[in-house]
């Protein structure tokens, strides 16, 4: 085991990892490189415990703890033997192993997955298909990479929103397409198509700086080293006060209902406001230009694409007549969606995979 700083990588959304970096960045965390899928950092186990509470746009944080060439399967069983197993992981919690493998000669991820098993049971642990601890196992050109999973369920999962509406955004993707649109802490944010309020109380929740993992558990509460006294150290309480700029509106009755559920859920009833109203009927709140952002129906998604293109010039003709001076983002998978809003878009952002459908954020200040 390496006595330096350990390999963090945390994961997010292919086509966001910019903005990754970006959060990363801002909350001082060492960010050591940009890849493919996320980024990687340098730190300790407080970074760990950190990135998996603070991190806004990671999906998980992965801590890479070996890596050696591995040509066949007992060269990997060898190997996997040889590595300080108790240092990670505890005897009386269970754990499981995923592997995949590519352009290697060990090709059978089932096969190189049960090797690792072997070792891990050989230095005392127990395995469970269950298992909220997780060991990755990646094979790509003859190179095994062996990681410890501190997140368990994907970090999206907040534990503050139990009600959603039809195809929600996540919440990971959410904060990063807000960091897009240029959210900091004084802008106002509004939604006029909220649904569960997703957007609207993420922006919130990033304005007061509370903490993304405050209410969940994480595997690496489960791992050997945890240290309960300095994870709790990490914790933040910041108050969450003063007048509503955080607003959402939505023409059907049950998200609106479900939206203000989520935001009591979250602590931020007194900073948010959602109302039910079509499209036809959104206003510009009361205060200073902020930002309107919003994830409209896109046919792939929710219904036909023909029936939509009403919908998208109506939300274009509303913002043109009553939100001057706004910044106005809107996540769509359909370029030609995006042009029957008559608005004079900004280029594109990057493709994201959004569950299998490809998506972007479109841009323009009015």
């Amino acid at each position: 085991m390496s006595v330096g700083p350990l390999e963090i990588f945390v994961v997010t959304a292919p086509g966001l990892e910019g903005l990754l970096e970006e959060e990363a960045s801002d909350l001082t965390f060492d960010v050591v490189d940009r890849l493919p899928g996320g980024v990687t950092l340098a730190g300790g186990w407080p970074d760990v415990w950190r990135a998996n509470l603070e991190l806004r746009g990671a999906t998980r944080v992965l801590v890479r703890v070996a890596s050696f060439r591995a040509m066949h399967l007992a060269q990997l069983d060898k190997r996997s033997r040889k590595l300080p197993w108790a240092q990670w992981l505890r005897s009386d919690v269970p754990v499981r192993v995923e592997a995949t493998c590519r352009k290697s000669r060990i090709y059978h991820a089932k096969a190189a997955a049960q090797r690792i098993e072997g070792a891990i049971e050989g230095a005392g642990m127990s395995l469970s298909k269950e298992a909220v601890v997780t060991i990755k196992a990646r094979i790509e050109d003859d190179l095994a990479t062996i990681s410890l999973d501190s997140s368990g369920i994907s970090l999206h999962k907040r534990g503050l929103k139990a009600e959603v509406n039809k195809a929600p955004m996540r919440e990971t993707l959410a904060s990063l397409f807000l960091k897009g649109a240029g959210l900091d802490s004084n802008v106002q944010v509004f939604d006029p198509m909220c649904g569960s309020g997703t957007f609207v109380l993420e922006a919130a929740e990033a304005a007061f700086g509370l903490q993304p993992g405050r209410v969940r558990s994480f595997a690496f509460e489960q791992f050997a080293n945890f240290d309960r006294e300095a994870f709790n150290a990490l914790r933040r309480s910041p108050e969450v006060s003063g007048a509503v700029r955080f607003h959402g509106s939505d023409r059907d009755a049950g998200a609106i209902r479900m939206s203000e559920a989520n935001a009591s859920r979250a602590g931020l009833a007194d900073v948010t406001q959602f109302r039910m109203a079509p499209i036809g009927d959104a206003g510009s709140p009361d205060g200073p230009p902020g930002i309107v952002i919003t994830n409209p129906p896109y046919g792939g998604r929710i219904g036909k694409k023909g029936v939509l293109h009403g919908l998208y010039g109506a939300f274009g003709q509303v913002m043109r007549e009553r939100f001057e001076g706004w910044r106005i983002a809107m996540v769509t998978s359909d370029a030609g969606l995006a042009k029957s809003t008559g608005l004079n878009w900004d280029a594109p952002g990057p493709i994201v995979d959004h569950g299998g459908t490809k998506i972007r954020l479109w841009q323009t200040q009015l």
